[in-house]
């Protein structure tokens, strides 16, 4: 992980914001559940900040994530009730290691598809993406984790190399080949921003899939 680490340093001065850090991935690194693969960090993640000490892991200093895993079984509620009365400047280094400590007592792996960090929320072309994809691949052959869910059309199209539209195959297993293993990925809706309208489908793909009951 420390060697793709600092690649993913140096991709950082080459597609993201020099005036900051790129973000890892972080959680349960052998064996893990359950990968899941988002786009590309952004500056309101507390990790971006060229003067912080602490982990660098995706969804720092951010709310919406947190309570879309909590609702889907994948995070506590205890932790996630701390979250929703914090600001961002009160996310702590010591923190962040317990938030993500609980994302790997879960056996989670959060990352990003593209790690280089930018200034806002606009989304980035397949050519950078393309760039991270065989890093991606390097880092969960590492992680080797049972399930991917690879959120919306774009990362999900990238990795697994054909057109997806997640409307028309929510809850279709896709097969992703890592090493000697076929691990069973599927792309789900993007549940924050701009997509988080279609959230409550995305919490409901991923309880049918793990087959977590409603409380």
């Amino acid at each position: 992980m420390e060697n793709l680490q600092k690649k993913y340093d140096q991709m950082q001065e080459i597609y993201g914001s020099k005036e900051l850090n790129s973000v890892y991935g972080g959680g349960c690194r052998k064996n893990a559940k359950v990968a899941l693969v988002f786009m590309n960090p952004t500056r309101r993640n507390v990790a971006t900040s060229k003067s912080w000490a602490g982990i660098k892991a995706q969804w720092l200093g951010t709310k919406q994530i947190w309570d879309f895993l909590t609702k889907c079984g994948l995070f506590g509620e205890k932790l996630n009730s701390k979250i929703k009365a914090m600001k961002p400047n009160e996310w702590t280094p010591q923190f962040c290691e317990d938030v993500y400590a609980e994302v790997e007592k879960n056996g989670l792996w959060i990352t990003n598809l593209a790690k280089c960090s930018q200034d806002d929320a606009r989304p980035l072309s397949d050519e950078v993406f393309l760039q991270y994809k065989d890093l991606l691949l390097e880092e969960l052959e590492k992680v080797e984790p049972k399930k991917i869910f690879f959120f919306g059309n774009q990362v999900a199209s990238i990795v697994l190399n054909e057109k997806i539209a997640v409307s028309t195959c929510r809850k279709k297993a896709f097969f992703l080949k890592l090493g000697k293993k076929q691990v069973q990925c599927y792309a789900l809706f993007y549940p924050v921003g701009n997509g988080r309208f279609n959230q409550s489908k995305s919490v409901e793909d991923i309880r049918n899939i793990l087959q977590i009951k409603d409380q």
